[in-house]
């Protein structure tokens, strides 16, 4: 989900919040096991007065196979006509490739970082060599421009094709990941295999060093998790990291939040359906919302300081307020 600069909220889903939804590309979409409509972006001048026509939404979503075409997922641009998509309007900005027989380890997560470029959470498809070599998208991060081209300063420039669209590797499946306003600084979510689940620090050129390793203390030479999590049912634990969102709202000095709050990570797991509080200055760890039976996918701080996260379990958009004196 993404929250536009009028507050309005535009959500990846099967089916629609209002009567008539903003796109309807169900007859497209590969549904089957984790595909599906991945990912939801827009354009950083998105309702700018100054910048007419450019209410731009970009999606990311696994296309069914037809016509001797494999599936394959693919990020598409829709121009904004109020609630609704310009008829017509849809444009193939990025073709990754061909997927392979697992329905899953699909990523998917898109946003435009501060430099303006596209980022692309991409999962290895089960196909887990692949996300060391310089000759696949999968189990990747990538940076691409606006228009589907591939910047000149991308770290593995020599590499071939659209493979130069590679910005780290050696990731098994980032379900999501966040880019700190102000900063630029990108944490991404790994969903691990079966003992961690780690908050990578995005970097240029860097390699996770999956399959080779998962978690804390790994290979040499890899980089290391700024933070990783056991797999169990405590309250510290679960199975897979989903929702991540900085808390840096537009007016940190007026949200409802205490202040200790701002420039924290906020990150979730579906399997125990918490969401916890990380400090990357202090590398601190804290609960903040208790298992209750919720299944979050995303989470988000709102236009007004709120946060928000996306229920898989029950199919809503769920917000936390703070009040005085307790939340």
């Amino acid at each position: 989900m993404e929250f536009a600069p009028d507050g309005r909220l535009f959500v990846a889903k099967d089916g629609s919040l209002l009567q008539e939804p903003f796109v309807d590309i169900s007859d497209q979409v590969d549904s089957s096991g984790s595909r599906g409509l991945l990912g939801v972006t827009l354009d950083p001048k998105f309702g700018d007065p100054s910048n007419p026509g450019n209410d731009y939404v970009y999606v990311h979503y696994a296309q069914k196979a037809s016509d001797g075409t494999p599936a394959h997922n693919r990020i598409v641009r829709l121009t904004a006509d109020g609630d609704r998509a310009v008829a017509g309007s849809e444009e193939l900005v990025f073709r990754l490739n061909d997927l392979g027989e697992s329905q899953t380890h699909n990523g998917g997560a898109i946003h435009f970082g501060e430099d303006g470029k596209l980022y692309v959470a991409v999962g290895d498809n089960r196909q887990k060599d692949k996300a060391q070599s310089l000759k696949s998208l999968f189990g990747k991060m990538l940076r691409i421009n606006a228009d589907g081209s591939i910047p000149e300063d991308n770290p593995h420039v020599g590499a071939e094709g659209q493979n130069k669209a590679i910005w780290a590797r050696g990731l098994r499946n980032p379900f999501t990941f966040d880019v700190q306003p102000g900063t630029g600084r990108i944490f991404i979510n790994d969903v691990g295999q079966q003992t961690w689940e780690e908050i990578n620090d995005g970097k240029a050129g860097a390699n996770y060093g999956w399959p080779r390793h998962e978690g804390p203390n790994g290979g040499v030479g890899f980089e290391q998790p700024l933070f990783a999590y056991r797999h169990g049912s405590s309250e510290t634990e679960g199975c897979a990291i989903t929702g991540g969102t900085f808390y840096n709202p537009e007016e940190a000095a007026t949200a409802p939040f205490p202040s200790e709050y701002v420039g924290d990570y906020f990150y979730s797991d579906i399997c125990s359906g918490w969401i916890r509080q990380f400090d990357p200055v202090t590398k601190e760890e804290t609960g903040f919302k208790s298992k209750s039976g919720e299944a979050p996918v995303d989470v988000k701080d709102g236009p007004e300081g709120d946060l928000f996260f996306l229920n898989r379990a029950g199919g809503t958009v769920e917000k936390i307020s703070y009040t005085t004196p307790a939340p």
